[in-house]
């Protein structure tokens, strides 16, 4: 089937529940500072399982990386976090916000001018950047060695957009999540994939027949998303990044989570470094 008609297919759940909404007309309710939510006593995320350590199932329970710092959130508005797991195309396209699907999407998502047009953005509070998971022992180091191979890639992502940009000549295996892609790796049926690098070093953790044999300096930063022009909760999610750095609460969820202290903080520089 093609791309056009999954995604077409994959925005009826989202818009099937929008229609639900507006037909009931309640649901909704305000938080502290006059934040506006979806649902009554709840701050509504959506996100695209799995992206471990940033949202993964684990049991009855999703957790990660992303979860707990909208805990935060969640706290300081005095409500309880509720996740809710899509497509990712529908979170990327704006969607899932703007129609009242979720209060916020937390999903391991880029900032990019694309989607700044679609929804707006927290301020940012991950450094990331692309990376190539390959079998180990595979003497693949570099995009440039992948020209008649098989790549994956995850739909809709900024992994997929570099890949198509700096792999002429490679085949370009599209995933609908991480999960996929990854296995497709571990069991030959592509060459190489890429995404994000916190992610695919969280993979080969415990896939040690697994290996992440570059990073690409893309210059990336993660960020909240929420509806365009929500601003009373885009206020109370930068308050919260900034008091999580004061208080060292962003760094314990970042240690918990990756094992190691964070080399940038919410509030640090995110401009390129000039060329030499």
């Amino acid at each position: 089937m093609a791309r056009s008609k999954l995604k077409a297919l994959a925005l009826l759940p989202a818009l099937a529940l929008t229609a639900a909404l507006t037909a009931c007309g309640e649901g909704g309710g305000t938080a502290a500072g006059g934040v506006q939510l979806v649902q009554q006593g709840s701050l509504t995320t959506c996100t695209h399982l799995p992206y471990a350590p940033f949202q993964v199932k684990q049991g009855d329970q999703i957790v990660g990386f992303d979860v707990e710092l909208v805990d935060l959130v969640a706290k300081k508005l005095d409500v309880k976090q509720n996740i809710v797991d899509i497509a990712f195309e529908n979170i990327e396209s704006g969607e899932s916000m703007n129609s009242g699907q979720c209060d916020l999407a937390a999903a391991g998502m880029t900032i990019n001018d694309k989607r700044k047009e679609k929804f707006d953005f927290s301020d940012p509070y991950f450094e990331a950047t692309q990376a190539l998971l390959v079998k180990k022992g595979s003497g693949i180091n570099d995009l440039s060695q992948l020209a008649g191979k098989k790549v994956g890639v995850q739909s809709a992502t900024t992994g997929a957009d570099y890949t198509k940009e700096k792999a002429p000549g490679a085949e370009i295996v599209t995933f609908d999540d991480l999960a996929l892609l990854e296995q497709a790796v571990k069991n030959g049926s592509v060459a190489a994939g890429v995404n994000d690098n916190g992610v695919l070093y969280d993979f080969v953790k415990t896939n040690q027949d697994t290996e992440v044999a570059k990073e690409f300096k893309t210059n990336e930063f993660y960020g909240i998303g929420v509806k365009k022009g929500n601003t009373a909760l885009l206020q109370q999610i930068n308050d919260v990044l900034k008091a999580s750095v004061q208080d060292k609460s962003y760094e314990q969820i970042y240690q918990k989570w990756f094992g190691k202290a964070p080399t940038w903080l919410p509030g640090g520089p995110t401009a390129a470094p000039a060329s030499k």
